[in-house]
């Protein structure tokens, strides 16, 4: 599938749920790979603000991503829109520090998005795809998040507020191509009693009784009612019985899980790229979305580097066998660390490592437990990258390969006997003066294990 952007610029006006402060957002074309950027033309420097889970400082009663001095709130609904059309790529312009509420759901996003029109882009589209079910539960509220394998984006939540009013609902969408009749016009909702306290915390300026869902689930005095209705800035509110507070009508009798599911579709675009895989969320909230969007954005990045892992067949003959590396390097037992380099070329070059019982080190690191030594995997490193170093001059036999520094070394799972370890070796730079710098990584079936960027220089031998 290809990436998408908008054919031309659009704008949605309204104004802030917590700031209450009138706000324009327009929506602008980007180019591939640019994802979801938000810009706050409002101030001097015009900063932008990538939507990204590593820039959210708060998740109370709504997203909010900051960068620098530079910040936009209640990103969430507009984010949902988004990747509920399908859209990848979409430059935000704001003049103000929150989005604006509108009508409590995503459908004027959507709305407003279907007049710019989709483009399709010359860029194939990059998933996150859920290969192994990925779990998170937060302990104190409750909240569990799931991610289970499945052949495209879908979502189901479930919420239990323990209310007899909204009793225990379930959402589901099983296919973005309906997130704008199913999911997109569902609204925010809140109980009457938390009002006061939202209030009290200099939220909500912008709320209104018609672009929220006000659920009675206990019946408050007269008297509570007329100080809410004043600082609301409305006329007395009367509440009978339990039930919806306003006179509008539900859009599904589900319409508050909906609504969460609506939620959780636009804290999971923080990831950066449209998830292929299903969402289960159970009593979901900002906060543990935005958690469970960490989690994944890590697991997203780790499968992201083993997409480079080297393709390993032992059937096929080797570039350089163990006789022909021992020709090219100096070292020899113990520390011949590399049985055979399975490919090589101007830039890269990969060698295999069988790690076995018998290895020498195994006698007194971790006797009992035999876990193959950090170092030496950084060696075993250092000597493949060596061997393409040395592929570089006419006669390798009469050169030497010397570390010069070591950065940014990480050792990420064990190695133990009967492990296969691939090295793969990647040229930063243009080799100069002899000296080359290289990016290694070790891998481990579909485990990268260590990692370093190494510095050597490869001198002629006396």
């Amino acid at each position: 599938m290809r990436q998408h952007t908008i054919k031309k610029t659009v704008s949605v006006n309204g104004v802030g749920l917590h700031t209450g402060e009138n706000v324009t957002m327009t929506f602008k074309p980007a180019p591939v790979n640019h994802g979801f950027k938000f810009q706050r033309v409002d101030l001097a420097t015009a900063p932008i603000i990538s939507a990204e889970v590593g820039k959210v400082v708060s998740t109370n009663r709504g997203t909010t991503i900051k960068n620098g001095e530079a910040q936009v709130s209640t990103i969430e609904h507009a984010l949902s829109a988004l990747t509920g059309l399908s859209i990848d790529n979409v430059l935000i312009e704001i003049d103000g520090p929150e989005t604006p509420i509108l009508d409590g759901s995503a459908i004027g996003f959507v709305e407003e998005l279907e007049k710019a029109g989709l483009e399709e882009q010359d860029a194939d589209r990059e998933f996150f795809e859920i290969l192994a079910p990925i779990h998170y539960k937060d302990e104190e509220t409750g909240a569990e998040l799931m991610a289970l394998p499945s052949d495209h984006y879908e979502v189901t939540t479930m919420i239990d507020f323990d209310s007899p009013v909204l009793g225990h609902q379930y959402a589901s969408l099983d296919n973005l191509d309906n997130y704008k009749a199913e999911i997109a016009s569902c609204r925010t909702f809140v109980f009457l009693h938390e009002l006061e306290l939202l209030l009290s915390q200099d939220l909500i300026k912008g709320g209104d009784l018609d672009n929220a869902i006000v659920i009675v689930d206990r019946v408050m005095s007269q008297e509570e009612l007329d100080a809410l209705a004043k600082k609301l800035d409305k006329p007395s509110i009367k509440v009978e019985k339990e039930g919806i507070l306003n006179t509008i009508a539900l859009h599904f009798r589900n319409e508050p899980a909906r609504h969460k599911l609506l939620d959780v579709i636009g804290d999971m675009a923080l990831i950066g790229k449209p998830i292929k895989g299903k969402i289960v969320a159970t009593k979901p909230g900002h906060t543990a979305n935005v958690e469970f969007a960490k989690l994944l954005r890590k697991q997203y990045q780790e499968q992201r580097r083993l997409k480079g892992k080297p393709k390993y067949d032992p059937q096929l003959e080797p570039v350089y066998d163990i006789v022909q590396i021992s020709k090219r390097l100096p070292h020899r037992y113990p520390f011949l660390l590399i049985d055979k380099i399975t490919e090589i070329s101007d830039h890269h070059v990969v060698g295999v490592k069988n790690v076995t019982f018998n290895e020498d080190f195994f006698q007194g690191h971790f006797p009992g437990n035999p876990v193959m030594p950090g170092v030496l995997q950084i060696e075993a490193m250092a000597q493949t990258g060596g061997l393409l170093a040395l592929s570089t001059v006419p006669d390798p036999e009469n050169w030497d390969t010397y570390f010069l520094k070591i950065d940014s070394a990480k050792f990420k799972n064990k190695v133990v006997p009967g492990d296969t370890i691939l090295f793969k070796l990647e040229l930063l730079h243009p080799i100069r003066r002899g000296i080359f710098q290289m990016q290694g990584t070790a891998y481990v079936e579909n485990k990268i294990v260590s990692e370093a960027i190494l510095t050597a220089q490869i001198t002629k031998r006396d």
